[in-house]
């Protein structure tokens, strides 16, 4: 089957979605379809966590939504003037400059900016990401978390309008994990559109205005965190419950 995707000149207002799917599927051999039938919208200033467990077909679905690949079935539409930025899990490979400030200006440079542009869009990128002062060093030297912010800072630098983070906490330790998540919450404060792609909601839902869990392929939940909550459906997708609490010392192994 042919995918068709479009651009929707009828969602072009503020007050409609920047990003829709529409009963999108995707196989990649005849009886094996990662994704059935999802319907997926991002509106604009949504802090969406898209959760699931792994193989349920998160990364599919974020490689669709940011345009890497297109879907077997459905349809893709895209806000007149929307641009989709993608921070990958491996921060490492979207490090393309020597320096932190050449890494963040590669985009802009490709783009045919002027020097004068690449420069102003490059320092105000990585000052929204609190890297403007390690602006001459080398990128590949920073920490785990100091490079998620440069990658998001290169997302920035393009102003997409939306911003796709991938599993941003695989591999980080706690105090990396603490400077994604402040990260997380300026960019949200600051009205930027976000998509958070995650199995560990516990580090992040509270600052969602939405949560969606896909399971097997499907889109099982699509609500506030507060009601996933309350009806407490983690653990019957393969998530662990944001507001499980250890009591005591055995409590703390994941048995």
């Amino acid at each position: 089957m042919s995918a068709d995707v479009a651009a929707d000149t009828a969602v072009e207002s503020c007050a409609g979605p920047l990003l829709e799917l529409v009963n999108v599927s995707k196989s990649f051999e005849r009886d094996c379809e990662v994704l059935h039938s999802v319907s997926f919208r991002v509106f604009p200033g949504d802090c969406v966590v898209l959760a699931g467990a792994n193989g349920s077909g998160k990364t599919v679905l974020m490689n669709i939504l940011a345009g890497l690949e297109p879907p077997s079935s459905g349809r893709v539409y895209m806000a007149r003037g929307t641009t989709v930025g993608l921070a990958f899990q491996n921060a490492d490979t979207q490090i393309l400059g020597e320096t932190v400030f050449e890494d963040c200006a590669f985009g802009p440079l490709q783009w045919g900016y002027s020097r004068a542009e690449i420069d102003a869009r490059t320092n105000s990128a990585l000052a929204a990401v609190s890297l403007l002062d390690r602006r001459d060093h080398y990128a590949r030297a920073l920490s785990g978390g100091e490079k998620r912010r440069l990658t998001v800072a290169g997302v920035l630098a393009l102003d997409a309008k939306v911003v796709i983070l991938d599993e941003p906490f695989a591999n980080l330790d706690y105090p990396s994990v603490r400077q994604v998540v402040q990260l997380i919450i300026s960019l949200k404060h600051a009205g930027k559109t976000l998509v958070i792609i995650t199995h560990e909601v516990e580090k992040i839902l509270a600052a969602a205005t939405r949560l969606c869990i896909l399971s097997k392929g499907v889109i099982s939940y699509d609500g506030t965190p507060q009601d996933a909550l309350d009806s407490k459906i983690f653990s019957c997708y393969g998530l662990r419950d944001p507001l499980h609490c250890p009591r005591t010392l055995s409590d703390l192994l994941w048995t």
